[in-house]
């Protein structure tokens, strides 16, 4: 997994979590749904360097 792409997935699921905490506190439902949807485009993007780097090692 290229470094820069880690460090964007980290940082999308780390922003994600801390938007979906806040909105959970606020009661902001809005906010909590864009949260979890950070979160998700960071697993995503994690999972597909994954998939590219063992199709690499092949």
């Amino acid at each position: 997994m290229s470094g820069e792409e880690k460090m964007r997935a980290k940082k999308d699921k780390a922003t994600g979590k801390a938007k979906e905490a806040v909105g959970r506190a606020v009661g902001n439902e809005s906010l909590t749904a864009k949260g979890r949807a950070e979160q998700t485009k960071g697993d995503a993007r994690e999972t597909k360097e994954k998939i590219k780097d063992t199709l690499k090692e092949k």
